[in-house]
């Protein structure tokens, strides 16, 4: 079986991407790899605290690779990912995984990055149905809450909700049912993934501009409609 890395964003499709690679035994994962806010010591983009990070992994039982990014500019994410990918191809890993399914450009840009050392990029999900997705991501009983939206598509009543069905049927029609737009973004805290639930409270919510950066980089789709972000701080708990 080839080895791989996981590109590890903490959410939904995340998890549901490496449950199915694991189950379907398509690919040896060696280590998940996450993008996390240097200075904040959280998740790029969703904003998750690294300590829930780590109970996630643990609970995995795969190892964690961190790449921290303090200045938030694509030059600078593209040397960290690039350092560790030239630190784990000397493993014999040349394939990474991505839970992406749509959004053509933002494969086109980790596709070219990869190209650069030597990797090649694998996207279980590739074009599946979001609507099928996200149904059998609930009916497969993972539990995940919603933890960032774009106040493009979604208000600040969105964060901390959990995903589940009557989620998906309030959702605006102009949003993707796994925010594959970047509409929102979750954690994962519990489902076959995991070996233990990942336990937390909801805290308060917070709103952060566009224009103040949120450690967006490429990760944001190039027909985004945010002015800002909502975030919900998820508070690790005993």
């Amino acid at each position: 079986m080839q080895k791989a890395i996981f590109c590890w964003s903490g959410g939904k499709d995340s998890s549901y991407c490496l449950y199915k690679i694991l189950t379907e035994k398509l690919f040896d994962v060696k280590y998940l790899l996450t993008t996390i806010n240097g200075k904040f010591k959280r998740i790029s983009m969703h904003g998750v605290r690294e300590e829930l990070l780590d109970n996630q992994a643990e609970s995995i039982g795969i190892p964690l690779l961190k790449v921290r990014v303090t200045e938030g500019t694509n030059d600078e994410y593209e040397k960290q990912m690039e350092t560790i990918l030239l630190k784990v191809k000397l493993e014999g890993i040349d394939n990474v995984i991505f839970g992406d399914i749509f959004l053509e450009d933002l494969r086109i840009y980790r596709e070219n990055n990869l190209a650069r050392v030597g990797m090649k990029g694998i996207f279980p999900l590739w074009k599946m149905d979001t609507t099928n997705l996200i149904n059998d991501f609930i009916r497969r009983q993972f539990k995940a809450v919603i933890c960032c939206t774009n106040d493009g598509y979604l208000g600040e009543e969105w964060v901390g909700r959990e995903i589940d069905k009557s989620f998906i049927e309030q959702l605006p029609a102009t949003v993707d049912p796994c925010g594959e737009n970047g509409e929102y973004h979750t954690f994962c805290y519990d489902g076959p993934l995991f070996k233990n639930k990942i336990n937390f409270t909801v805290g308060e919510g917070v709103y952060k501009a566009l224009e103040t950066k949120t450690d967006n980089v490429c990760v944001l789709p190039s027909n985004i409609m945010a002015k800002g972000f909502w975030f919900c701080d998820l508070l690790p708990k005993a």
